[in-house]
């Protein structure tokens, strides 16, 4: 048997091996060409270095028909528009911190500004030999600054940037102040203060939007109106003094705020010139304006936001209600109290004093405790306190209460400030500010003005029920202010 199998596996072995000397070898062929998994079938030779994606438009249409998974590349993240910012602070950008020194340094002026022109008026009367009503045209010219500010503001910011926006406002001061320290004809003298409130609309306005912008933004704010309190109390001191224990010429106050606000030119300059390229793209587009036709309809449109409405009325009346206290209440402690005018003088620096200490010390309370019910406390007390002086014929109580009048009304407009920008949107946010900062100078021009002729009418007492129906007002406007805890962007 076995020797039968070897034999078969020899027969079939040789058959095998005849068979495949027989077959001639094929010889050896090119593979074929293989497609591509997308059915387009590429040459090699056609592809060239000029036709490289980046030097022509076409040539990236291949690359991008391409859907094959294996061969396709990451798309290169971009960042959204509407990526969340990250809120600045005073230390970060480094240069905030010199752009809050410079801010603060333009409300010391504005309060120097303000608050010396009402211990300067009568020298002002003597000396050009007029009356009430004519000097009352620099408050006037001030508050048409402020309006003519409300309406270009926001064009300027758009075309030039910030800090040249904020060069050209304090610019306009320094260029006001000149005809005041030359002693010019009072014409140009009223013409000056226009200028004088084109700038301090300026600086007012932008600082609200800066300082409210970064982290802690009420308190920020509260410096800012503090260093404005502080001016508020030292210029009278120092502009009687000049005058009564120096015995120099009233104009001659204004070389001290002529040279400040130079400074403080220089310093604005030098800290915002390069604010916008520290933005990102997506903070820059939400902050530019809307298109509108003109300025005016643009503050126009502004006014139409129920926030920047309120919010105008709301400092009308406390700005009217702070300047008339500031104003006419030394007139009515003298007239209806029988006070010493060289004693109860001092009173009116106690109470720009009462606002300062509130705006450094209350502003950072009121973030923590809430905007919104803050100041409804602070409204209340100081229209209790507003009674007091009414009904108490007494100098001291008066002068105490008035004081702590001052104190209430310190932080209220640095906390509405920040809530007006909470609801404000980016792009609207200066427009908005600026109108509602027009808004108070017109009541710091129109409510003094209004109470000084209803006085020499029936007597200073007047001033009272008018301060009361002005904190009234502002009550009622606070209340329709609709309350946002954060920015929505």
């Amino acid at each position: 048997m076995a020797s039968i199998l070897h034999n078969f596996v020899e027969v079939e072995s040789g058959q095998s091996s005849s068979h495949r000397q027989d077959e001639p070898t094929p010889a050896l062929q090119t593979p074929a060409k293989t497609l591509s998994r997308t059915g387009t079938h590429h040459r090699p030779e056609s592809i060239e270095l000029r036709s490289l994606p980046g030097d022509d438009a076409s040539a990236t249409s291949p690359r991008a028909a391409d859907t094959d998974v294996e061969r396709s590349r990451p798309v290169t993240p971009t960042t959204p528009n509407d990526a969340v910012e990250v809120i600045p602070s005073v230390w970060d950008p480094f240069m905030n911190r010199f752009r809050l020194a410079a801010i603060c340094l333009t409300g010391l002026v504005n309060g120097l500004s303000d608050s010396a022109a009402g211990a300067l008026i009568p020298y002002m009367e003597r000396y050009y030999n007029i009356e009430y009503g004519i000097v009352s045209l620099i408050f006037v010219g001030q508050a048409l600054g402020f309006v003519f500010a409300a309406i270009v503001l926001d064009t300027l910011r758009a075309r030039y940037g910030r800090a040249k926006t904020l060069g050209i406002g304090q610019a306009a001061m320094v260029c006001g102040y000149i005809p005041l320290v030359c002693n010019a004809p009072w014409v140009v003298n009223v013409l000056a203060f226009f200028g004088v409130g084109y700038g301090i609309a300026t600086t007012v306005a932008m600082g609200n939007i800066f300082c409210g912008g970064l982290q802690n933004g009420t308190f920020h704010l509260g410096l800012l109106h503090g260093m404005y309190g502080v001016g508020g109390t030292t210029g009278p001191l120092a502009a009687t003094a000049l005058v009564t224990v120096a015995g120099a010429l009233w104009s001659r106050y204004y070389i001290l705020t002529l040279g400040i606000c130079a400074f403080a030119l220089v310093a604005a300059l030098w800290s915002f010139w390069d604010y916008e390229k520290e933005q990102s793209p997506a903070v820059r587009e939400s902050e530019a304006p809307a298109p509108a036709s003109s300025a005016v309809l643009g503050m126009l449109t502004a006014l139409k936001m129920r926030v920047v409405l309120l919010g105008a009325t709301f400092i009308f009346a406390y700005q009217g209600a702070e300047v008339s206290i500031s104003g006419w209440v030394i007139s009515f402690l003298i007239n209806a109290r029988g006070g010493d005018p060289s004693s109860v003088g001092y009173v009116s620096a106690g109470f720009w004093a009462g606002i300062t200490l509130g705006r450094f010390f209350l502003s950072g309370p009121a973030q923590r405790i809430g905007e919104k019910r803050f100041v409804y406390g602070l409204t209340g007390v100081a229209l209790l306190f507003e009674v007091l002086v009414w009904a108490v014929p007494d100098i001291v109580t008066n002068a105490v209460a008035v004081s702590i009048v001052g104190l209430m009304l310190g932080p209220i407009y640095p906390c509405s400030a920040a809530v007006f920008l909470r609801n404000l949107p980016r792009r609207e946010a200066l427009s908005g500010m600026g109108t509602i900062s027009a808004f108070g100078s017109l009541g710091g021009a129109v409510a003094p003005f209004v109470t000084g002729l209803l006085a020499q009418a029936v007597g200073t007492f007047v001033l009272h029920p008018i301060v009361i129906f002005l904190f009234l007002v502002m009550l009622v406007c606070w209340w329709g202010i609709p309350t946002e805890d954060k920015r929505s962007e």
